[in-house]
């Protein structure tokens, strides 16, 4: 149960690649449709092997998971598209690098769009951060990974900072008011904006410029 449900979730749950070179994975991944649709085939050793109830069962949750799916699209991927072409627009009013972008509302999926709009930018520059509001009013600062999969960011917060949450961070970072760094440096927070900004800028001084 370990292997094969646990620590797949907590894995992607805290940002941990699920390969690293060419060996083996880190983690299997079970959870995805095909493999639940695939659980509800009769058991080889069940005394009622009811192949045709099964499938009727598959045929739900996969109809169920469609409609749920067309529905995210409609009603939250679509306009995050839009959220996230006009914070583009504004990117160099949050930050004179244009490597920041400021999202009005939290927990929009940015990430597939950026990577969709960002080499029509002009002038084509590769973003870094993220910022936006949580839904207790306070801030985030995530960065931007590699590509929308993976858990490798471009930068990274601070090694330093890592880990350290309160007063521990805001004294290792400089900036009064931090909240967190996740252990593996692609999230942290703050209370305000300004100090959510703050972090993304400390950050990007440790590669004044984008490769």
């Amino acid at each position: 149960v370990y292997e094969n449900f646990v620590e797949e979730v907590d894995a992607v749950d805290n940002g941990v690649a699920q390969w690293e070179g060419a060996g083996e994975p880190l983690y299997k991944v079970t959870t995805n449709l095909s493999a639940r649709v695939a659980r509800l085939n009769p058991r080889w050793n069940d005394p009622d092997r009811d192949a045709q109830a099964m499938f009727h069962r598959a045929v739900e949750l996969v109809g169920d998971e469609f409609l749920q799916r067309v529905d995210f699209y409609r009603h939250s991927w679509l306009p995050a598209g839009a959220l996230v072409k006009a914070a583009l627009a504004g990117r160099f009013q949050v930050d004179p690098s244009g490597r920041v972008l400021e999202l009005a509302k939290g927990g929009c999926p940015w990430k597939e769009h950026l990577f969709r709009l960002e080499p029509g930018l002009d002038p084509p520059r590769k973003l870094d951060f993220v910022i936006f509001p949580d839904r207790n009013g306070q801030w985030r600062v995530q960065c931007v990974p590699e590509n929308p999969q993976s858990f490798r960011s471009r930068l990274p917060l601070p090694e330093a900072w890592r880990g350290l949450r309160d007063d521990a961070l805001s004294e290792a970072s400089g900036i009064p008011g931090c909240l967190f760094a996740h252990a593996n440096g692609f999230i942290g927070g703050h209370r305000t904006r300004r100090g959510a900004l703050d972090m993304a800028r400390a950050a990007l001084a440790q590669r004044p410029e984008p490769p």
